[in-house]
């Protein structure tokens, strides 16, 4: 039986006091990553924004939303390349129904 793409949603944040330059490549990364193991439905690029808590003494973060389709076993792929990437500070991804 073939795999069944599902619908997922995830958010990153990446650490504001990037340069400008650092903050789109990181970007550029994950949307380009998400796009190659799957189907892009949507971005929306929330920019700078307050945290309600600082998390490693940084008030604010970058947030991006991203709404993809993809195989079962790409969001866990996914969720250890958000880990070990240093620019990031926070992610989740959820299942959509």
């Amino acid at each position: 039986m073939p795999k069944i793409n599902g619908k997922y949603e995830t958010i990153f944040i990446v650490n504001a006091t990037l340069s400008e330059e650092d903050i789109n490549a990181v970007v550029e990364k994950f949307t380009s990553l998400i796009a190659e193991n799957g189907e892009i439905v949507k971005i929306d690029q929330w920019g700078k924004r307050r945290m309600a808590y600082p998390i490693d003494d940084m008030p604010e973060g970058y947030y991006v939303l991203v709404e993809f389709d993809s195989k079962p076993d790409f969001p866990a792929e996914l969720d250890r390349i958000y880990k070990i990437t240093d620019g990031i500070i926070r992610s989740i991804i959820v299942a959509k129904e």
